[in-house]
C-alpha cells in the first residue's frame, strides 16, 4: 500500500496550482485504489514559524551525528523543545510515511509562499535523507518564466525547491508540473497573452493526469 502526502500553499481557496495538484491526487487514487491519501492546506493551518528552540534541536542534532529522522525525539531534552516538538513531530511523520509528496505551490515574489517556506523549516534537519520517496510540484505562475523566456533568470521557485529537494533530502527524482502567465486572467495588460496561457493550463492539467499513473 502506497501513500500519497498531498500539500496545497496557495492564499487561495480557488488556485491553478490547486486545481492541478487535486487533479494529480484524483489520478493517482484512481490508480492506486488502495492507497492513502493525506492532505493538509498549509495556507488555511499555517505551520508555525521556527525559533530558537528548533535551532536548539538542530544543533543536537549536529552534535549528536544523527542521521536517523525517525530518532529526532530522543534529543528533546527540556520542556520547550517538548514543546517544539509537538509541532515538529505530525509533519515529521506524514513526511516519512509518504512514498509520494505532491506540492501544489503558486510563484510569489519569484518563490515560494511562506506558508510553504515554514513547512520545509519545520521538519528539515541537518544530514536527513528522503532519498527513497518521489516529489511532484504543481506550480502556477503569473507570467512566463520558463528556460529561454525573458524572466527565466528570475525563477527562484522551482530552482530551490528542486535544489532543496536535491541538497538536504537527496532527492533526485523531483517532477515539476507548470501553468504560466496565470495573470492572463486577470491584467488587461496580459490579456493577448490569453491563449498562451490556456495552453500552458490544458497542458499541466493533462500533464498531472498522466504523471499520477506513473507513480
Amino acid at each position: 500500500m502506497t501513500t500519497l502526502l498531498h500539500l496545497d500553499a496557495s492564499a487561495r481557496s480557488r488556485s491553478i496550482s490547486r486545481e492541478l495538484s487535486a487533479a494529480f491526487a484524483a489520478a493517482w487514487l484512481a490508480e492506486n485504489r488502495d492507497g492513502i491519501h493525506v492532505f493538509r492546506d498549509l495556507a488555511a493551518h499555517p505551520v508555525p514559524f521556527i525559533d530558537e528552540v528548533w535551532t536548539e534541536l538542530c544543533d543536537a542534532v549536529l552534535a549528536q551525528g544523527s542521521t536517523d529522522p525517525a530518532r529526532l525525539a530522543e534529543l528533546v531534552r527540556t520542556p520547550a523543545q517538548a514543546a517544539a516538538w509537538r509541532i515538529i513531530e505530525p509533519l515529521l511523520a506524514e513526511v516519512l510515511a509518504a512514498d509520494v509528496i505532491l506540492i501544489g505551490t503558486p510563484m510569489y515574489n519569484y518563490s515560494i509562499p511562506a506558508a510553504l517556506k515554514a513547512w520545509l523549516d519545520q521538519l528539515t534537519f541537518p544530514r536527513m535523507s528522503l532519498g527513497h520517496r518521489r516529489f511532484v510540484v504543481a506550480t502556477a505562475r503569473g507570467g512566463a518564466y520558463s528556460p529561454g523566456s525573458p524572466k527565466a533568470a528570475f525563477d527562484y521557485q522551482e530552482r530551490y525547491l528542486r535544489d532543496f529537494f536535491a541538497g538536504h533530502f537527496a532527492v533526485q527524482d523531483t517532477v515539476f508540473i507548470t501553468a504560466e502567465l496565470a495573470n492572463a486572467r486577470q491584467d488587461p495588460a496580459l490579456a493577448h497573452l490569453r491563449d498562451q496561457h490556456d495552453a500552458s493550463y490544458t497542458r499541466a492539467l493533462e500533464t498531472a493526469r498522466r504523471l499520477a499513473k506513473e507513480y
